[in-house]
């Protein structure tokens, strides 16, 4: 008899633990955050890359 008390318990923690996994993801999401800002500077630096060529070459014929 308690051997099926503590079984059902046990089962009952397992149940209810893969259904908490299976859970949606939480709201804030970080990661994605940090990817954009990512993502922001290296579009950032590719179309600034062109300018800096070029302020580097008036800089050369300067000297």
């Amino acid at each position: 008899m308690n051997f099926s008390r503590i079984f059902f318990f046990v089962f009952a923690c397992v149940v209810a633990l893969t259904t908490v996994m299976a859970a949606p993801e939480p709201r804030w999401k970080i990661f994605k955050k940090l990817e954009k800002v990512g993502r922001n500077v290296r579009n950032g630096l590719i179309k600034a890359g062109p300018a800096i060529q070029v302020v580097g070459q008036a800089k050369a014929i300067g000297k």
